[in-house]
């Protein structure tokens, strides 16, 4: 169950953590400036035959559809997009098709989405379209993601708040983020919560900071170097 609350009919907002899923800004613009141009995604992809996005934190979908579009736009002829997901606590069918309705520039993917949505079972694994497979794990990325052998090119790290779902930036799930990442590979969030710019720097990233989306003073970025180890892909 959800627990999604609407502030002003507009915003979706999780009960459970008291916090809304985007920006009241504006929601798109948030996903593409704290994980695409965080990430340096539209620059990297024109150089990418594949990419492999992991993401902590579902919601709306906002960020997946957002990937899509943009994917669209800078991929190389024929290249394949690979997005990856976990999330905890799934919205309704319904409440995802509220949520992405205020964009219309994204009605056409919202639309293929919710109905995927509407037969979710405990794991999504579907061609979304000819160049995008999309792979959502329904559960506790804590004890699901340490079962996947899948390496990042980037990660979106979008739970809720730090201060008030700590589960999902702990210090060993930030360690499987790190292992689950190529070389080279990034991430990006819109927190700049000091434990855990700790704990991905302790996972083997280079963290720095940036300026955050709108009013928000501060986000962090890293990168993973070359030499750093990574997930054994048996």
């Amino acid at each position: 169950m959800s627990d999604l609350e609407w502030k002003e009919n507009t915003l979706p907002v999780s009960s459970r953590f008291d916090d809304p899923y985007y920006s009241a800004s504006d929601g798109r613009a948030e996903t593409d400036h704290v994980f695409l141009q965080a990430n340096d995604l539209p620059n990297r992809w024109p150089a990418m035959q594949s990419c492999t996005i992991a993401e902590l934190g579902f919601g709306t979908g906002l960020n997946f559809l957002e990937t899509v579009r943009q994917w669209r736009e800078h991929k190389p002829y024929g290249a394949q997009l690979h997005f990856i997901s976990f999330e905890q606590f799934p919205i309704t069918p319904a409440e995802m098709h509220k949520a992405l309705s205020v964009w219309p520039e994204l009605n056409d993917l919202r639309n293929r989405l919710v109905d995927i949505w509407e037969r979710q079972p405990a794991l999504v694994d579907v061609d979304f379209t000819p160049d995008t497979h999309l792979t959502i794990h329904i559960g506790d990325a804590n004890n699901l993601l340490p079962k996947q052998n899948c390496l990042a090119d980037a990660w979106y790290l979008d739970g809720f708040s730090p201060a008030k779902n700590p589960e999902l930036w702990n210090e060993n799930l930030m360690n499987e983020v790190g292992k689950h990442t190529v070389a080279g590979g990034t991430f990006a969030t819109y927190t700049a919560a000091g434990f855990v710019r700790r704990s991905l720097q302790a996972a083997g990233f280079e963290v720095s900071k940036a300026k955050g989306f709108g009013s928000k003073r501060e986000m962090l970025r890293g990168t993973k170097p070359d030499d750093i180890h990574v997930a054994d892909r048996h």
